[in-house]
């Protein structure tokens, strides 16, 4: 068993949906601890301080929407990672659940060896950092050098404009988040520049006609995210 320091909390009304989870990241080593709706889950997660929360969307008293809702307007959990696991597959709670500042979104029936694979997956953005190192990034077969304003796919330089290296830079510093249309601009916009979605997207089409298509994934009605596809 891997031994681990990060702390995850299970928000859902299901007793055999909790079990199971819980069972399977504990055998890899995550400290665990439960709730069975929203309002539980923020009392909990205030003593606790857990590294992820996992709510389902449906429960009583309140849903998972609002947890998160709640949540990310508390200092404390702004870097908390938030996945969303339901039944539910209408695209509008996806998008409802991205809009609210989740991370992740996990369809039931459960699937223990990919539910555990994406959580390990998610934790491991911890040790990507805003600033990286010397200003540089290395993914995929991509080199982003932020000092130098270049990007290297190989061998070949491809030399971007500096809003389409911003973009670039902020997806790929936390690969597979899924930035809002709002966080991108306000991250790469002053907030005295008056921008449109519409601007968002005509940079991403730029971007991938120089980088190619294969690196940052749209995630419909919500944002993007960097992503070999």
């Amino acid at each position: 068993m891997n031994v681990s320091k990060n702390k995850i909390l299970i928000v859902d009304d299901e007793p055999d949906i909790r079990e199971l989870i819980e069972y399977n990241l504990r055998k890899e080593g995550y400290q665990v601890t439960t709730a069975v709706n929203g309002k539980e889950a923020i009392k909990l997660a205030k003593e606790n301080t857990p590294d992820l929360i996992i709510l389902d969307i449906m429960m009583p008293e309140m849903d998972g929407i609002e947890a998160c809702r709640i949540m990310r307007t508390m200092p404390e959990f702004r870097q908390t990672f938030m996945v969303f696991l339901t039944a539910r597959s209408e695209e509008y709670s996806e998008i409802a659940g991205f809009n609210v500042g989740a991370d992740d979104y996990i369809a039931k029936p459960i699937k223990p060896r990919v539910l555990v694979s994406r959580i390990n997956a998610i934790l491991r953005r911890n040790v990507q950092q805003e600033e990286p190192l010397y200003n540089r990034i290395e993914i995929a077969d991509l080199i982003i050098d932020r000092d130098a304003f270049l990007v290297f796919r190989g061998e070949e330089k491809i030399v971007l404009a500096k809003k389409e290296f911003e973009l670039l830079y902020l997806l790929a510093s936390k690969p597979g988040k899924v930035f809002t249309r709002d966080v991108i601009l306000k991250s790469i916009w002053e907030d005295s520049v008056v921008v449109t979605n519409r601007t968002i997207d005509v940079h991403i089409r730029k971007l991938r006609e120089k980088i190619g298509n294969d690196y940052v994934a749209t995630v419909k009605g919500v944002g993007y995210k960097f992503e070999k596809v």
